[in-house]
């Protein structure tokens, strides 16, 4: 790393320097660093998001539900009025959006259990209110014309019963949140400005985060915030009753985290837009008394690592290879994607305090040798914390699918205080 190692509020785990408000709070959570991915063939992002999101490897037969989704279907909304499952900050308009469409879904078990989509969580109000100037006559209007627009649909016309009453239900959903109070959860203005300043220490009023994309390292250095305010609406949304939530810095090919050039710059940047949101959504929850019954979790899909991609002896397209020591930070971050270990965060939900989980090697390529975490085990530790069953399923096509795959995930015990 090109970034110096720091302590953090427990002795035996150390980061790099720009995650100082996440290392005060270690105390609070349980680091696994032992998360080994799927080997799905190419190491690619869409492919392993599918998987991490849905615990499956791509493609399937039927559409696999997001976990989200999973635990919308199985909990049912803790709020009638709150979407069960909200995503916020991941746009569909960009490169391999429609890969990400693919596991941002319900899939099989209905419209009315997927996300409740939130782009730019600055503009999340608009969302639960009708078009500016438009009659509340004019809105139901559109909600009549719409459903007979279903009808006439390839839904419509071709989908199941299930789909459309499903489909129906979670139009319905939308409009009993609109009228709602908890509708105002949505709304960021409303939180003091103080308690924002804690989650984006550089947050000006009305900033926007619709910044052109630009490979020249400026994108990263002009959102930062844009996570922090979708962290601070989590909260807010978690309050009044929200089951699952992801907050995401967005997945855009060549930006953000796929640091491909320019890394020491972008990570540095990136680090800024975690470090604060992440340590102050712990804290606030924790003021609240609602940290014991919320998990937060602090992942990606896979990790990079000082070693080439492939296997030693078996290299790939457009290989790039840099030296063990980085002694220029341009090298710094062209490392490739990197199966064999990588970091998660937790805290909260019953998770253990101040806890190290798994081991990797001391030398290249720096692969798991302790306590290897996988996908399936990870996600049934999920669904331990909120009491659903690994081996619980759902039928389709006259068969069961099981919320880890083929119902054979195992929650990890050692995780659990």
């Amino acid at each position: 790393s090109t970034f110096p190692t720091i302590d953090t509020a427990v002795d035996n785990v150390k980061f790099t320097a720009g995650l100082e408000k996440i290392a005060g709070v270690m105390d609070r959570g349980t680091l696994i660093r032992s998360y080994t991915a799927g080997d799905l063939g190419f190491i690619l992002h869409s492919r392993h998001q599918y998987q991490w999101h849905t615990g499956y490897a791509p493609p399937q037969t039927v559409a696999a539900p997001h976990i989200g989704a999973i635990v919308a279907r199985t909990l049912g909304p803790k709020n009638p009025a709150v979407p069960a499952f909200i995503n916020i900050g991941q746009r569909f308009d960009l490169g391999e959006g429609e890969e990400l469409k693919a596991f941002t879904t319900a899939g099989f078990l209905g419209s009315e259990f997927g996300p409740f989509n939130i782009p730019y969580p600055e503009q999340a109000a608009d969302a639960v209110r009708p078009p500016a100037g438009m009659s509340p006559s004019r809105f139901e209007d559109r909600n009549t014309f719409y459903r007979k627009l279903l009808a006439q649909s390839p839904v419509g016309e071709f989908g199941s019963d299930y789909q459309k009453e499903s489909l129906l239900r979670s139009l319905d959903n939308a409009h009993r949140l609109l009228s709602s109070p908890a509708a105002k959860a949505f709304d960021l203005t409303l939180e003091p400005t103080d308690n924002i300043l804690k989650y984006v220490p550089d947050y000006k009023p009305g900033k926007r985060f619709d910044a052109a994309i630009d490979r020249s390292g400026s994108y990263e250095a002009s959102t930062i915030g844009r996570f922090g305010l979708g962290c601070l609406l989590a909260r807010r949304l978690a309050e009044v009753g929200a089951r699952y939530i992801e907050v995401t810095t967005e997945y855009i090919p060549f930006l953000n985290w796929d640091t491909h050039e320019r890394g020491h710059e972008k990570m540095a940047n990136m680090k800024k837009s975690i470090d604060a949101p992440v340590s102050q959504l712990v804290l606030d929850l924790e003021e609240r008394g609602l940290l014991n019954r919320t998990l937060i979790v602090l992942a990606s899909e896979f990790s990079r690592d000082a070693l080439i991609e492939g296997k030693p002896d078996k290299k790939v397209k457009d290989q790039v290879e840099v030296p063990d020591v980085v002694n220029d930070e341009k090298n710094y971050g062209m490392h490739r994607h990197f199966t064999d270990a990588g970091c998660i965060l937790l805290f909260g939900g019953g998770i253990k305090k101040g806890y190290l989980h798994g081991l990797t090697a001391d030398e290249r390529p720096f692969k798991t040798i302790e306590k290897r975490v996988v996908i399936e085990d990870l996600h049934a530790s999920l669904l331990r914390a909120m009491g659903i069953s690994p081996r619980l399923s759902y039928e389709i096509e006259k068969r069961p699918f099981y919320v880890t795959r083929d119902g054979e995930g195992k929650p990890i015990l050692d995780l659990f205080a």
